[in-house]
């Protein structure tokens, strides 16, 4: 065998042979270096070499200070804004006439007003108990955003999909948020309230699963754990695969082709352009579009270098203005037509990054407030940090002063709306969501330390769907104060046709 010698030792490196053992033994030894005396330097970004402690016996511990039982509190608070108040206040700086849009979306039903009301939740989860713990945090991660998307190569993955809000901040407010709007989902889809609780334990519990199960895995496998492909068998969530092959189908469809031949018009002289469609889709003067357009320079700067390429076979062709969802009603946010040389579209969102608003309660929760540079970027680098798989053409860039995130838009996405989920699909999707959100945590939090926390029994399930219940009731009155106020007139809303 190649770099072997007669007597069967291993060649040393570079081809030499080693020194015989029967002349000088000792001296042979002593000529190699032992990897125990070793002594390297600790390299910054790197664990330590020998770590004081276990993660695990120091999550342990932590249920000293905060016992898992005590995740059911909801306390009461006499510096929470009420809710109408708290709507307003989310408002301000977003564009007037579209305001109207996000009210008439939020009174819709109390899921729908949770789903516009991160700010507020935030609130509310920064005076509850906390362990400490910090991950990057999806900041909004309720029931809705949760959906299919699509890779590189075209292939379906399924993620948290809405980072708008993201932060390092408590791993438990988005446990949290998404068990609480689990309980609204299914009271909105008419589900009895005892199925609605259990979605909110089975989401909890999946979660203490999921993340006890990567801690056991080494650190290379516990980064890509659990593929798509084995998420129902993993969740037991066999029910809910009719939906998603349904909602995989129908993310296949969903493409910038598809919007392009919808939403556009050829001109003459050849290209495209946008076509009127109030109030979701609406063509800008001139100096907005160019401004638009310009951005993507600085935009392109923040791709891999290898996408460039691609990037430069696609001509500019035009921009729109579109209204998005409700939390982000109000915001600026545009599409951007680009063709290729055949004429085929490609679609991107340019939408504006606007602070987190977990930020101000960060303070309250002991954690740092940290220090924004770009907006769009916290954005970008937030979702990077969660998901298994991101767009390809994420990026950032700024409008007239203004941070923007960019993105591919309608890129084979697809979405299951949890309430209109069957009761005996809603626990499925739960256990579904619980699991991609340890996932996501994972990837910036040690899994070791919070399984550690969390547990083999189901206290913290318990204590979770407890506070899940509670919060919802607060959030459908919370929901029923704003609708109040909008038929007294107090607030204006626009129901859109």
């Amino acid at each position: 065998m190649v770099g072997m010698t007669g007597s069967g030792a291993a060649l040393p490196r570079g081809g030499e042979e080693a020194p015989a053992r029967s002349a000088r033994p000792e001296a042979w030894i002593s000529e190699r270096p032992a990897a125990a005396d070793r002594r390297l330097p600790h390299v910054r970004g790197f664990a330590e070499r020998s770590p004081k402690g276990s993660p695990k016996r120091a999550g342990r511990a932590l249920r000293d200070r905060v016992p898992r039982a005590a995740h059911a509190e909801l306390p009461a608070d006499g510096t929470r804004p009420d809710a109408v108040t708290a709507v307003q206040q989310s408002n301000e700086g977003r564009l007037a006439d579209l305001v109207p849009i996000r009210v008439g979306r939020m009174i819709a039903t109390p899921f729908a007003f949770l789903r516009g009301s991160a700010g507020l939740m935030a609130h509310d989860l920064a005076r509850t108990p906390m362990t400490g713990i910090g991950a990057q945090i999806c900041g909004d991660a309720h029931a809705a955003n949760f959906g299919l998307y699509a890779d590189a190569l075209g292939g379906l993955v399924i993620d948290l999909n809405d980072f708008d809000e993201t932060a390092h901040g408590p791993w438990e407010w988005d446990v949290k948020r998404l068990a609480a709007s689990l309980v609204l989902a299914g009271r909105e889809a008419g589900a009895a309230e005892d199925v609605c609780r259990e979605a909110a334990f089975d989401a909890v519990g999946a979660y203490r699963r999921t993340m006890r199960l990567l801690a056991k895995l080494p650190a290379l496998d516990a980064w890509n754990a659990i593929a798509d492909e084995e998420l129902v068998s993993h969740t037991d969530a066999h029910d809910l695969l009719g939906t998603l092959e349904r909602v995989a189908e129908k993310a296949k469809k969903n493409t910038s082709g598809r919007f392009a031949a919808k939403s556009t018009e050829s001109v003459e002289g050849g290209g495209r352009r946008f076509v009127d469609a109030p109030p979701v889709l609406r063509r800008v003067p001139d100096a907005e579009a160019a401004a638009v357009a310009s951005a993507l320079g600085d935009w392109a700067d923040t791709l891999p270098e290898d996408l460039l390429p691609l990037i430069g076979r696609h001509a500019i062709h035009d921009v729109a203005f579109r209204v998005v969802g409700t939390g982000s009603v109000g915001t600026r946010s545009y599409v951007v037509l680009l063709l290729d040389h055949r004429g085929e579209p490609l679609v991107l969102q340019v939408k504006e990054a606007r602070p987190s608003v977990l930020l101000p309660h960060l303070s309250t929760a002991g954690f740092p407030v940290p220090k924004v540079t770009h907006e769009g970027r916290r954005v970008v680098l937030g979702q990077q940090r969660m998901q298994i798989v991101s767009d390809i053409m994420l990026g950032w860039t700024q409008v007239e002063g203004r941070p923007f995130q960019v993105r591919q838009f309608r890129n084979r996405k697809g979405s299951v709306d949890p309430a209109a989920l069957a009761a005996d699909q809603l626990d499925d999707y739960g256990r579904m969501t619980g699991a991609l959100l340890a996932r996501a945590h994972a990837h910036s939090a040690d899994p070791l330390l919070i399984a550690g926390y969390c547990g083999k029994n189901d206290s913290l399930d318990t204590a979770m769907a407890d506070f899940a219940v509670s919060y919802a009731d607060r959030t459908e009155a919370d929901h029923a104060a704003l609708v109040s106020a909008v038929r007294a007139g107090r607030v204006a809303a626009e129901t859109e046709v």
